[in-house]
């Protein structure tokens, strides 16, 4: 008989593995051959015991029970045991494979109603208002549905007092201030260019300004140190010309 390939996540116990053997080298399940099924139970467990893999219990004692049905029906005057023992099997055998059957047709109409999808139904629209409101929510906001002529009027100037009294930073400022630093120490730490800035538009003009020293090099920076390059004239206005950048 050809040998049997297999993977031990396959079967579920010992008699699952027995209904495989039936079914791949068609043996009658009603007269099953006890030699020829034993034969192939054994290669499988010693192609299993031979790849280290862990066989349960029910294995091994499926096997000795196989063993023992065989040699009683070799032994004389023992045949109605022998005949006992194997109706047993097949009892169990067959059981087995209905239970089998049955898990197999419940999976599959399981999968059919996993499938299932009911057409919406149609439903008519309530157009009626039912929900209730505070006295004061509803004059508020028939205020604000009447008061809505007002926003069209132009904003007054105390709007934009916070907009017009924002500072604003040239970049060029910073660029002269910044040199006039570095020239008269040669360098300084990257975080103490900013440590004097006292709001946003005051860092972001010394970050545009850094950048603008070091793209037209005057100054390098390199492991957090800043350092002036003195080969350029003493700065003042007139050394920024090309660094404008309001």
């Amino acid at each position: 008989m050809e040998q049997l390939s297999f993977r031990t996540a396959e079967f579920e116990g010992p008699l699952d593995l027995l209904l495989h053997l039936i079914a791949k080298h068609k043996l009658d399940i009603y007269d099953v051959q006890i030699s020829a099924l034993l034969e192939q139970y054994m290669a499988y467990i010693r192609a299993a015991q031979d790849a280290d893999l862990e066989l349960a219990s029910e294995f091994l004692e499926m096997a000795s029970r196989l063993v023992y049905i065989k040699t009683v029906s070799l032994l004389p005057r023992h045949e109605e045991e022998s005949r006992q023992l194997k109706t047993e099997l097949q009892g169990q055998l067959l059981e087995y494979q209905v239970c089998k059957q049955m898990a197999a047709e419940l999976g599959e109409r399981g999968q059919q109603f996993r499938r299932f999808v009911r057409p919406p139904e149609k439903i008519e629209a309530d157009t009626a208002y039912r929900l209730t409101h505070p006295v004061k929510l509803l004059c508020d906001a028939y205020r604000d549905a009447v008061g809505r002529g007002l926003r069209r009027l132009p904003p007054p100037p105390q709007a934009f007092s916070g907009i017009v009294a924002r500072r604003v930073v040239s970049v060029s400022s910073r660029i002269v201030h910044l040199l006039k630093r570095l020239y008269r120490s040669g360098k300084a730490s990257y975080g103490s260019l900013f440590e004097t800035s006292t709001d946003r538009s005051e860092l972001v003009a010394t970050f545009l300004a850094v950048l603008e020293l070091v793209k037209a090099k005057r100054i390098t920076v390199e492991d957090g140190q800043v350092r002036f390059d003195r080969t350029h004239h003493s700065p003042d206005a007139s050394t920024t010309g090309e660094l404008s950048y309001d």
